[in-house]
């Protein structure tokens, strides 16, 4: 009678550990995240015709607000260009820029997601802000967020989700886009690694 009890609770261990390991994100350090392809991705200005705009008040004073669109229309002037390493798979992603201590003006990482969608990023781990990018499939910017540090100490479940929609996520060092003039509506030259 008591082996089967000691394999129960061996395998309920078992579980355990995998569920801690698998949450805390441990599994990536172990296993690692691969090599990054790397790219280039440039923005264009995209046309006057705007659709519909939404924009979410800024959370405080520091924090310029979101807007967010949805427009489709021809590429115009080049506003900015940015080296990117490339995030193609589910470890990439999760680690992100995390691992990074900075970027150069105009380096950042571009998230490549298997389909258009709504999807969230946090400020995991991060040592810097960051101006967070959504483009749709068709490379048009849908919503840029300005992402400010978390609190220090502040757990995972505390972290500021930032939302939006597309297919690939552009990050950059904070004010890039205010910088380069980029706003909702741009379009963006994807690398063909990423495509």
């Amino acid at each position: 009678m008591q082996r089967p009890a000691v394999v129960v609770l061996g395998l309920v261990g078992l579980l355990v550990a995998a569920a801690v390991v698998l949450q805390t994100g441990l599994w990536v350090e172990v296993l690692g995240t691969g090599e990054y392809e790397e790219g280039t991705v440039t923005v264009r200005e995209g046309s006057d015709a705007a659709s519909p705009t939404a924009t979410q008040p800024a959370t405080d004073a520091s924090t310029p607000e979101t807007t967010i669109a949805a427009r489709e229309q021809e590429a115009g002037e080049p506003l900015g260009t940015v080296e990117v390493r490339i995030a193609q798979t589910f470890d990439q992603r999760y680690v992100g820029l995390s691992e990074t201590a900075s970027l150069g003006p105009n380096e950042g990482m571009l998230f490549v997601h298997d389909e258009a969608g709504q999807h969230t990023y946090v400020m995991r781990n991060m040592s810097f802000p960051l101006d967070i990018i959504f483009i749709d499939a068709n490379g048009t910017i849908t919503t840029i967020h300005h992402a400010s540090l978390p609190p220090e100490g502040t757990s995972e479940s505390g972290l500021t989700g930032y939302e939006g929609r597309g297919k690939y996520v552009l990050e950059v060092n904070r004010g890039w886009t205010n910088h380069t003039g980029v706003e909702v509506g741009d379009r963006v030259e994807l690398p063909p690694e990423a495509t």
